[in-house]
């Protein structure tokens, strides 16, 4: 007995060592012949996908061959379709090395009886050997004749082993969903469903899921858009057998029977096509490209901006930009008012092209200015005439408003104080700093004085970019499309300039105060401009961690009469900023910030100057104060600084004298700006608050010399034209005081002989309302407004 049970065991130990021998060699083939004829699972490229914040796809792009095939793994199909794709095709697929010799034999002897093919036996790896392994009959790109005569089966079965050797179950999974077939030119679960189903893979019901499973196998028969019928009776098998493992209740599986298959292909999403093409280009190859973009808000925007054209004249476009400052993300990006709209140019990008920004630059003017001390909230600035500029630029309104506060010329983008004051900044500077923040511009020539005006290309995106700054504290940040870029942050201004700017430009909309008021939300920050000539209509604005910027046009800049900032972009601006969802907390101002009272003339504390100083406190602001500098008036010809303050010596009569004539008492009065005297009531000029000179004291030099005034012709006069009449009738130019030559102006353009000179006489105009200015040498000027008639014969 105990030699029976040695040479069992010796027998036993001896036929283990073969087989571990024969399993060794085995193993030592395989490696050897893995490494000869190495799997290419590479040869197949994925179609180019990019997806919103949610892996939601915004547009696709398809491979070479035109196929529609997503990159996926298991955790981005429904747990759902999982289940039916094991049970109906390998339940064992986490169990085997990549065949199931058991299913082998099986189908073997079921093909063997039926005398046909009824069962194939293949694992789940093997079906993805087979996909990925592109010619069946014995040739691949990587083993031009290995295996020529072999059968397809053995081949599969290599190719298996390879699989299971090299990736993980999970990522064997994943390239069967990735480029298992699903009909036409659509491979890949994701593909499918989009494709089929119209929705993410991860949303599948169970009939869905069941239909999904069993596409693969016949993908041409079972199209759900041309043989709904029989996808529905393959889609049943799956169910049934569900039922018989028991992985799904009875209940389910009658429900699931219940649904429908809809006969219908649904076209690949286009839900952000500008921003798709643009990251394509630039990471090209990739295969998915998440983005920031929330798919919900950007259909939303792009709905808007499309209806919103129905408004607007034909041939003209839109380009809607949304960005969370607080993390530079881009949520919605709407290039265009409609892709596919050729009369439009909808493929142009109007967020990157390059156009003139019309006055979407002067918040940065007055806030570049306020850290360098030049203003404040409340500075008296110059809305008058520049004449004798090498730079003369108008006002929209064609008006002029005589000396307005920093707020006010902000808020109504008045033209000539912006000028003022980059002109004492530098447009050079301005625009080095505008240009480090982030800013793309294009010149023609050096910066100049025609920045403040839209003088310079950039696009929306770069303005965009600018505007983030008054959303983070004075630091500007490009804005970020996908993961994939990095945060770029540059110093534009300080927190508190940042701040009281934004403070000016938060107001409700136009018609919408009352709105505003009974809802108890904060007013949002807004800017509008206009190109000149009416080419392009911005509005820019923040609500919350919000910015937004909104163009209109016509991509090829032809101009757009009529249309502008105000009434053509902002109330889109209204409307996009309606359907953001943001923090309602206020902002709290920074410890640099701090209220005070300030006059005008002067631009100084009220609590410093007030019964110092005759005519210093004439009017009061509350204004925003920065780093607790108070900064005076700006005058002069360049803007820059200069006293407005006047001292001298008065006798006991009040009239101005030197000591030797009896001048005992010495006074100061603060001046307002030549420019303002038309603008300001006669009892802040100068021939009100300066005395007249005493009689004894002939020879002194004069505080002021004397204004100018028109006087041959009234303001607001009306002037009658015969029918007929010409340049033989003229009207005559004369005006009083001032010191110098003259130059006169009609509808600010000016008025000389040919010789250079001024003329004493102009023709007749025709019908219609005139602009009629002088100015001297001193910059003291005068103005009227005149009418011609034509009278009835």
């Amino acid at each position: 007995m105990g030699e029976t049970t040695r040479r069992m065991t010796r027998k036993a130990v001896t036929t283990a060592g073969i087989l571990l021998f024969i399993a060794a060699a085995c193993g030592l083939c395989f490696i050897g012949l893995d490494h000869l004829f190495p799997f290419d699972t590479t040869g197949r490229p994925v179609s180019t996908v990019i997806a919103d914040r949610h892996q939601a796809p915004l547009r696709a792009f398809a491979d070479k061959n035109g196929v529609w095939r997503y990159p996926a793994g298991p955790d981005q199909a429904s747990s759902l379709y999982i289940q039916a794709l094991l049970a109906y095709e390998d339940r064992w697929f986490y169990y085997h090395p990549g065949i199931n010799p058991l299913a082998i034999c099986r189908a073997f002897f079921q093909n063997l009886v039926h005398g046909r093919i009824v069962s194939g036996g293949s694992t789940l790896t093997m079906q993805t050997a087979r996909i990925l392994d592109v010619n069946e009959q014995g040739h691949s790109p990587s083993s031009p004749r290995f295996f020529p005569r072999m059968g397809v089966k053995l081949r599969q079965m290599f190719r298996a082993f390879q699989l299971e050797y090299h990736f993980s179950k999970d990522e064997i999974l994943g390239l069967y969903l990735t480029h298992a077939p699903f009909g036409a030119n659509i491979e890949g679960i994701r593909a499918a469903c989009y494709t089929w189903l119209g929705k993410d893979a991860k949303e599948m019901t169970r009939a869905e899921a069941a239909l999904m499973a069993v596409l693969p196998q016949a993908p041409s028969r079972y199209r759900p858009d041309r043989h709904p019928d029989k996808a529905a009776r393959a889609r049943d098998k799956v169910l049934d057998r569900m039922g018989k493992f028991g992985i799904w209740t009875a209940d389910r599986i009658r429900a699931a029977r219940q649904e429908p298959v809809i006969a219908f292909r649904f076209p690949t999403s286009m839900t952000a096509p500008l921003a798709a093409r643009r990251l394509k280009a630039v990471y090209p190859g990739t295969a998915l490209i998440n983005t920031f973009i929330d798919e919900t808000l950007q259909m939303n925007m792009a709905e808007l901006l499309r209806a919103y054209m129905d408004s607007v004249p034909p041939k003209q476009s839109g380009a809607v930009l949304v960005v969370n400052h607080k993390t530079l993300e881009v949520e919605a990006y709407a290039g265009s008012a409609d892709f596919f709209n050729t009369s439009r140019l909808g493929h142009v990008d109007m967020i990157r092209a390059l156009r003139s920004p019309g006055s979407t630059l002067k918040p940065f003017i007055y806030g570049l200015a306020m850290d360098q001390g030049l203003i404040h909230s409340h500075s008296m600035l110059l809305d008058v005439p520049r004449y004798k500029k090498d730079y003369n630029p108008g006002n929209f309104t064609r008006g002029f408003s005589g000396p307005v506060t920093v707020t006010r010329a902000l808020q109504d983008s008045l033209n000539l104080p912006a000028v003022q004051v980059l002109e004492a900044y530098g447009p050079g500077r301005f625009h080095d700093r505008l240009r480090n923040a982030g800013a793309r511009f294009q010149f023609k020539g050096r910066p100049n004085l025609s920045m403040a005006l839209g003088g310079v290309g950039t696009s929306l995106e770069s303005l965009v970019t600018l505007y983030t700054a008054l959303g983070r504290g004075g630091i500007a940040g490009k804005p970020r499309l996908t993961p994939r870029e990095p945060i770029e942050e540059r110093y534009l201004m300080s927190p508190g300039a940042a701040f009281i700017i934004r403070d000016i430009l938060s107001r409700p909309f136009p018609g919408r105060q009352g709105v505003g008021r009974l809802s108890g939300a904060l007013s949002p920050a807004w800017k509008t401009g206009t190109s000149y000539g009416f080419r392009d209509a911005w509005a820019m604005g923040l609500k919350g961690d919000y910015t937004v910027g909104v163009w209109i046009g016509r991509p090829d800049g032809s101009p757009s009469p009529g249309q502008y900032g105000a009434v053509t972009a902002l109330p889109l601006l209204g409307q996009v900023m309606e359907s953001l969802i943001s923090d309602p907390k206020a902002h709290k101002p920074p410890k640099s910030i701090s209220k005070a009272r300030i006059c005008w003339p002067s631009g100084l504390a009220a609590s410093g100057i007030r019964g110092r100083a005759k005519g210093a406190c004439a009017k009061t602001f509350d204004a925003w104060i920065l780093d607790g500098q108070i900064p005076p008036t700006m005058t002069g010809e360049t803007g820059l600084t200069a006293p407005l303050r006047r001292t001298f010596r008065v006798d006991r009569r009040g009239r101005r004298a030197t000591p030797a004539c009896g001048g005992i008492k010495k006074e100061t009065v603060v001046l307002w700006p030549w420019q303002a005297e038309p603008f300001i009531p006669a009892h802040w000029r100068r021939a009100a608050l300066l005395p007249k000179d005493s009689r004894a004291c002939p020879g002194m030099a004069p505080l002021i010399l004397p204004g100018i005034k028109i006087v041959s012709v009234s303001d607001n006069s009306i002037l009658t034209r015969q029918p007929g009449q010409n340049a033989s009738s003229s009207i005559p130019l004369r005006a009083m005081g001032g010191r110098g030559a003259h130059q006169w102006f009609l509808n600010k353009k000016p008025l000389m002989n040919a010789d250079g000179s001024a003329p004493f006489f102009i023709s007749m105009p025709a019908p219609g309302r005139y602009h009629l200015a002088v100015v001297d040498e001193s910059g003291s000027f005068d103005q009227i407004i005149f009418n011609v008639i034509e009278l009835n014969p």
